[in-house]
């Protein structure tokens, strides 16, 4: 029998075991989309916007731990899907994102909806292809789906001309393996990088173990949990860690870096040996690299050799999958005595008396940390939580303690706002019977507010927090530390009754105004489990995002609310939010 190009592509994705696609059709995938119509076992999410569509996959990779897929067309399809694709490669997220291209014989005559899809997202992929065969195209989505998945995982693009859809050939079975001499994944860990990381974890007298995004994505909560169990170490976790090892566990000292607790940013600077799992050592965790973390010896455990060493110099590099290094760690320790660090935790728990999170409330406002806090209790620490970038996104990593991986899903690396709406749509396909909250804020949910017409289409019931105050809110406050106070363009004006444009598409609004209103409004709109609501909730437009490091301090020189006060300065050197 023969096939055309876009009935073997559809055929391949079955094989993959694709059971979602998010997408947007036009004149380049036509013939894919009429595959699609003719493919049961393929539910296609019809998006708003491009956009969304790969935020979409992306928040259904995150929370399911599958492939995410996304098909757009030619030219301004591609163009619009950019920013959800560089999203998901800043957090190595597996994505397989198919694009429609101009007829082959037109590459390159600035045809009609043409962009070269391949040099536009080289530097945002972790691999890209240009089908030119249809012989290509299943050894093709073999090799994506493969790229994606395997080592550190992220984005590929398959760019597929129409006529390749159009072309017919005789049937062919799918490939069973891939062979790619230019790509290989990272083995074992070497043995001897093993005994020197266990050397230098039985000698340390004030350790921690600082914990990264690649635990969640490498499925290695279970073994992270039993390797820190074991030793009785203090963890800190970086907002793309949380949920890898309960934060309700009294050896979690939560987040750190930039917005991280006292407590953790204190142990990070006095600590002797920092066990680095899955973790990049990026700017917003560092804080100053020269003040970074002075006496320790570091162990650095990462799938990707060239993230090791990158940004701080470690002394035990581990290269390897970190499910696998860490079952070889636990072995390893098994042999060793560990130093007694009781004195340790004493200062530890010094720290922490800090209470570094407190936060003062004020009659007739409701606070934004408040929020967040009932929005656990409510929810019981259950909920997948989405989140945007801002304060908003800082307050729900602060105040929503994650015991559970795969519950905390927000743009880290490339901080994207507008990810947070399409995101918890992907994420209550990829697990409907959790209920999934996305925190957010009004500059943020504007961004992608078409997509509540997608969440109504497919009934993805998710609960919208918005946390209004009427700014955006990291903007004003960095305004008001650095800038004087000149609030440019950061407050917003003109908004929409969001209650009413979120019953226009045919969902449920709440505004909330009073602080004794806000329990009985999220008790009442997780009651309706069929049904999206949207929380327009007033907030504190004052209220500022603390603990701070402040732009070329350290760890240990972290400014407490109530406590320290933020003087201006000029702009030199600062990192942005």
């Amino acid at each position: 029998m023969k096939l055309n190009g876009a009935q073997i592509l559809v055929n391949s994705l079955k094989n993959e075991g694709v059971s979602h696609i998010f997408g947007y059709p036009g004149g380049a995938v036509l013939h894919i989309y009429d595959a699609l119509d003719a493919c049961e076992d393929i539910k296609h999410i019809l998006v708003r916007h491009e956009q969304g569509a790969t935020h979409g996959a992306d928040g259904y990779a995150r929370a399911s731990g599958k492939c995410g897929v996304t098909l757009v067309t030619s030219g301004p399809g591609i163009t619009n899907a950019v920013t959800g694709i560089a999203t998901a490669y800043m957090d190595s997220i597996p994505m397989v994102i198919i694009s429609g291209q101009v007829p082959s014989a037109l590459i390159g005559n600035d045809a009609f909806q043409e962009v070269d899809a391949v040099g536009i997202t080289r530097s945002c992929v972790k691999h890209n292809f240009l089908i030119k065969d249809i012989n290509q195209v299943a050894s093709t989505v073999k090799k994506a789906f493969h790229i994606a998945t395997t080592g550190r995982p992220g984005p590929v693009l398959i760019d597929i001309p129409k006529d390749i859809t159009i072309e017919t050939i005789e049937e062919q079975p799918y490939p069973e393996k891939v062979e790619m001499r230019s790509y290989q994944t990272a083995g074992r860990a070497d043995a001897a990088q093993i005994i020197a990381a266990a050397d230098l974890i039985a000698q340390a007298k004030s350790p921690i173990v600082y914990a990264g995004g690649g635990c969640v994505i490498g499925n290695a909560d279970k073994e992270l949990r039993e390797f820190t169990r074991n030793l009785g170490f203090p963890i800190t976790q970086t907002l793309m860690g949380l949920g890898a090892f309960p934060a309700s566990d009294k050896q979690s000292l939560g987040m750190l870096g930039m917005h991280g607790t006292y407590e953790a940013n204190m142990a990070m600077h006095g600590s002797d040996c920092v066990i680095a799992v899955g973790s990049r050592f990026d700017d917003r965790v560092t804080a100053n690299i020269d003040k970074f973390c002075p006496t320790a010896k570091i162990i650095h455990i990462d799938i990707d050799p060239t993230s090791i060493s990158k940004n701080v110099a470690v002394d035990a590099p581990i290269v390897g999958d970190v499910k696998s290094v860490l079952i070889d760690l636990i072995a390893a320790m098994k042999d060793r005595s560990i130093q007694n660090i009781d004195s340790w935790w004493k200062q530890i728990d010094e720290w922490r008396s800090v209470d570094s999170m407190a936060y003062t409330n004020k009659e007739g406002v409701i606070k934004p940390q408040r929020v967040v806090e009932a929005l656990y209790e409510v929810t019981k620490g259950q909920a997948i939580v989405t989140s945007d970038v801002g304060q908003h996104q800082m307050w729900a990593a602060q105040y929503y303690p994650f015991d559970e991986p795969r519950r905390w899903i927000n743009s880290g690396g490339l901080g994207t706002m507008g990810f947070g709406l399409p995101a918890a749509m992907g994420a209550k396909l990829a697990c409907p019977d959790l209920d999934v909250a996305c925190v957010t804020g009004e500059g943020s949910i504007q961004m992608m507010t078409q997509e509540l017409s997608t969440m109504l289409q497919y009934a993805t019931p998710v609960k919208i927090i918005n946390l209004n105050n009427g700014y955006l809110g990291m903007v004003r406050q960095w305004q008001e530390f650095f800038y004087e106070k000149r609030y440019s363009m950061s407050y917003m004006e003109a908004l929409p009754d969001f209650v009413k444009l979120a019953e226009s598409y045919g969902h449920s609004g709440i505004k909330v105004e009073k602080e004794s209103d806000l329990v009985p409004a999220l008790v009442e709109a997780f009651k309706q489990k069929d049904k999206t609501v949207f929380l327009d909730i007033i907030t504190d437009p004052s209220e500022n995002v603390f603990p701070m490091i402040p732009s070329g301090a350290g760890h240990n020189e972290m400014l407490l609310a109530g406590r320290d006060e933020m003087s201006s300065t000029n702009d030199a050197g600062l990192n942005l939010v």
